[in-house]
């Protein structure tokens, strides 16, 4: 219990980099006018069949000008993706329709709102890296954290 405790100091403080984990299958990322996402690592359990991911905008500025979704794709496809779904535009949740590369995205919010997706955890593989980005025209690069399959 203590080194639990000792854990969650250092990661209240920021001195540790550790995984966001989720042993409900289930995690909470809040997105800001910023552009900024507060969890930056997450680790699914590979114990969940099903994960869900909840974006929670804590903005106040409406989704037209800082709107915020999250996508998320293996690592070596987040870029190609990013760019796909900019050029599907609003109507498409900035993600490119049928696009294979994306294994799970939720819905572009604004400020106050909150919107959340799941995805078969059996379409993650060890060892491979996946980014999950906001696809927001110009926020891609910006808003985007790791997710991987832990143990």
């Amino acid at each position: 219990m203590k080194k639990m405790w000792m854990t969650l100091a250092l990661l209240a403080t920021g001195a540790m980099a550790t995984p966001a984990l989720a042993a409900d299958c289930a995690i909470t990322i809040e997105g800001n006018d910023q552009m900024q996402f507060n969890i930056k690592k997450v680790e699914v359990p590979k114990s969940c069949a099903k994960y869900t991911m909840t974006l929670k905008h804590t903005g106040k500025m409406p989704k037209s000008s800082m709107g915020h979704n999250i996508v998320l794709t293996s690592t070596a496809d987040a870029n190609a993706a990013a760019a796909d779904g900019m050029k599907a535009g609003a109507g498409a949740e900035y993600v490119k329709p049928n696009d294979p590369r994306v294994i799970g995205f939720s819905t572009v919010i604004g400020g106050g709102e909150s919107t959340t997706f799941g995805f078969d955890v059996a379409q993650l593989k060890a060892g491979t890296e996946y980014t999950y980005f906001c696809s927001f025209p110009g926020h891609s690069f910006i808003m985007r954290g790791t997710l991987q399959l832990g143990s």
